[in-house]
């Protein structure tokens, strides 16, 4: 059982280490809100959504208060809108008023994300799941809340290559269509291969088709908890520095499960999984990039940053593991550049580059995450992008994505401000050889061998 006794304990954590709950999300089935009629399908979805997440705020801030556990966000994710759409949209236009949709609830309801507004095409699309996705461009940039990702990807079906050429498109689009806000559109949107069904992070939450009707996901973060515990160990071995990570992640783990459980029974959604992932924030003292060097590297980036960040991922999961049974959506340690100064440092310094940060996304838990690039990167060069980080998640097994925003305007050399827990990041210089052949062919790169475990 986890007691108020085992929360005292993680108290210096939270005042002096950064130690938070960074998000509460509701998952919402929307399958039972299905329509022909489009406008009898958004006043369900509304509806569904209201009436299931209405507490969900006030509910978090009770927890808080009593516990004394900072629960930074609360959100909401849902039934892929794609696959919920699809009897009633006859355009993309009618899919973007769906996302008008969301936003107003979640304004109504009070959350600061929902996330769902997606399509899961990882072996070919649907005329709705191609309407969806291009009706991202306009969804992201008429709503302030809504979250969406697409799902290109996985080790059982290969990769859809004619849906990653269709993603360059649309992130261009999309930050086009954003570029008064520094294409802040672009930071709404993640693509995907393996992506999990019970993520409780954004931007690339959504609930899964497999899930309950509600669910309860907890998502808990402590970068700077593990950094202050490393400091104690300095110059210990690699058998020290693992045991330390560890029983770090299974105190920070614990703290998750208490709020989780507490959630679930408040608002009577069944309890799904906890999510550790050292998710950064600009904060000084919150970053995975500050561990890395704790481990002992002059900047992330150096010779060595792989296999540091390899030992932190799997440190942070086996403790994880041992802390909660239901330890799920990503787990580990995100590098995401404009959310974590210590990144950034390493980028002005050069000692970070986006090749040195796609070998870095083989061993962690997500991928390319939040990297702004010039504004007139090409399409199919974003599609290269996204197709290597997508072949990576398919051979390995593992869950990888592509959060990039081309910033109109802007090229290296500058920097883009995207404000709270987004930060702010250098432009990054991208490849300038082509690959408009290769991501012009069409069609799909088959599964690996080792996906054919039947």
């Amino acid at each position: 059982m986890i007691n108020i006794y085992e929360v005292a304990e993680t108290n210096e954590m939270i005042e002096k280490e950064n130690l938070d709950v960074r998000t509460i999300t509701m998952g919402i089935s929307l399958l039972d809100c299905i329509d022909s009629d489009l406008k009898r399908l958004n006043e369900k979805i509304y509806e569904k959504i209201y009436q299931s997440a209405r507490d969900l705020v006030k509910t978090g801030e009770q927890i808080s208060r009593e516990y004394g556990i900072p629960i930074v966000n609360k959100r909401i994710s849902v039934t892929p809108i794609a696959l919920v759409g699809a009897a009633a949209c006859r355009n993309p236009q009618d899919f973007a008023g769906i996302a008008n949709t969301l936003d107003k609830v979640a304004h109504e309801v009070g959350v600061n994300f929902i996330g769902g507004y997606s399509a899961l095409v990882s072996k070919g699309m649907t005329p709705a799941e191609e309407m969806l996705i291009r009706s991202i461009p306009q969804a992201l940039s008429a709503t302030e809340r809504v979250c969406s990702s697409v799902n290109l990807g996985s080790t059982r079906t290969g990769i859809n290559m004619d849906a990653v050429r269709l993603m360059g498109e649309v992130i261009k689009e999309t930050a086009e269509c954003t570029r008064e806000q520094d294409s802040l559109g672009c930071a709404k949107l993640v693509v995907f291969c393996n992506a999990p069904d019970d993520n409780p992070f954004m931007a690339g939450a959504f609930h899964g088709v497999t899930e309950a009707d509600r669910i309860i996901n907890v998502g808990v973060s402590g970068p700077g908890v593990v950094k202050t515990a490393l400091e104690k160990v300095r110059g210990e071995n690699f058998e020290v520095l693992c045991e330390t990570i560890k029983k770090t992640a299974f105190k920070v783990t614990r703290v998750g499960q208490l709020v989780a459980r507490e959630a679930s029974q408040r608002l009577g959604a069944p309890f799904g999984i906890v999510d550790l992932s050292l998710a950064p924030t600009p904060a000084i003292g919150d970053s995975v990039a500050d561990i890395l060097c704790e481990i002992g590297l002059e900047y992330a980036g150096a010779p060595g940053t792989t296999a540091a960040l390899a030992l932190l991922n799997d440190q942070v999961k086996k403790g994880g593991v041992m802390a909660s049974s239901y330890v799920g959506g990503l787990s580990g340690a995100f590098i995401p550049v404009s959310e974590d100064q210590g990144m950034i440092d390493a980028v002005t310094a050069g000692a970070l580059t986006l090749e040195k940060l796609e070998a870095m996304t083989c061993v962690c838990s997500v991928g390319l995450d939040m990297i702004a690039i010039p504004g007139d990167t090409k399409a199919t060069t974003i599609s290269g992008i996204i197709a290597d980080e997508m072949a990576i998640g398919m051979v390995n097994q593992k869950t990888t994505a592509v959060r990039v925003i081309p910033v109109v305007g802007k090229g290296v050399g500058e920097t883009v401000e995207f404000g709270g827990l987004l930060g702010y990041a250098p432009i990054m210089p991208v490849n300038p050889f082509s690959c408009d052949d290769f991501i012009n062919r069409g069609g799909r790169i088959p599964a690996p061998i080792h996906s054919f475990k039947n």
